[in-house]
């Protein structure tokens, strides 16, 4: 079951992204958790086990111009099942309802899984470099 997620779902959540890799120490999880479920163009999807735990989560963003997929996390048990496909499926409804004409996502270099992952979704690399810098310094 697929869902969107509630201020509840944060330390499970925020535990799969962890236990997955996703998170870094100049990232504060659970500011992102809580800005995306505040905000109006973000939400987080969850997928729920039958036994209530949450198995997968994707973030998602509508900036105006493009809509973003971020810390999709899909539980190492979890995995080779079709919850990731699902997930991004999900994920691009969200966004196609939203009216965003275009889903991109940042993986990190070396991350050969991910890239295999997306690719074969669909999703093509993009000839863009992205730069950015901290604002809190």
């Amino acid at each position: 079951m697929i869902r969107r997620a509630q201020a509840a779902d944060a330390g499970p959540v925020i535990a799969l992204w962890r236990d997955c890799g996703l998170t870094r120490p100049w990232n504060d999880p659970g500011q992102d958790f809580a800005r995306a479920l505040a905000a109006e163009a973000a939400t987080i999807l969850v997928a729920q086990e039958e036994g209530g735990a949450i198995a997968g989560s994707v973030m998602l963003g509508d900036d105006g111009h493009r809509g973003w997929v971020y810390y999709l996390a899909v539980a190492p048990v979890a995995r080779g099942t079709g919850l990731g496909r699902a997930l991004m499926a999900e994920a691009e409804a969200w966004l196609r309802a939203r009216g965003c004409p275009k889903i991109q996502l940042m993986v990190r270099e070396g991350n050969a899984e991910a890239l295999g992952f997306y690719e074969a979704l669909g999703l093509e690399r993009q000839g863009v470099v992205t730069l950015g810098r901290f604002l809190n310094d």
